[in-house]
């Protein structure tokens, strides 16, 4: 078995001595956390080529056509704009996709 050195998160291992077998071997005991992580089990999509896909791309034009950029006089507004791009690209986003749950069979549409 090889062990990182230096590495914690795998750097947990403790040899015994005192457990000395027969054959001199010592025993290693190796301690590996595992934690619970959370699995995306649904996702967005926008159907290729279908009306839904043209609507979200036709919304997303007028937004971008709608940004103001002629009195962009400091970082903060650019700030604001993009942050304003961004909040309607989402809401169209979501106006627009579908919902589908992820399985491991699951195909691009």
């Amino acid at each position: 078995m090889f062990l990182r050195p230096g590495f914690l998160e795998h750097d947990n291992h403790t040899i015994h001595p005192d457990w000395r077998l027969t054959l001199d071997y010592v025993l290693l005991t190796v301690d590996i956390s595992i934690f619970e992580k959370h699995i995306q089990t649904r996702k967005c999509i926008l159907v290729k080529n279908s009306k839904k896909e043209d609507n979200f791309i036709n919304n997303l034009i007028e937004a971008i056509k709608g940004i103001n950029t002629e009195n962009i006089q400091s970082k903060e507004v650019l700030d604001q704009i993009i942050q304003s791009l961004t909040s309607t690209t989402e809401r169209i986003w979501y106006k627009h996709s579908k919902v589908v749950n992820i399985t491991k069979n699951l195909k691009e549409w």
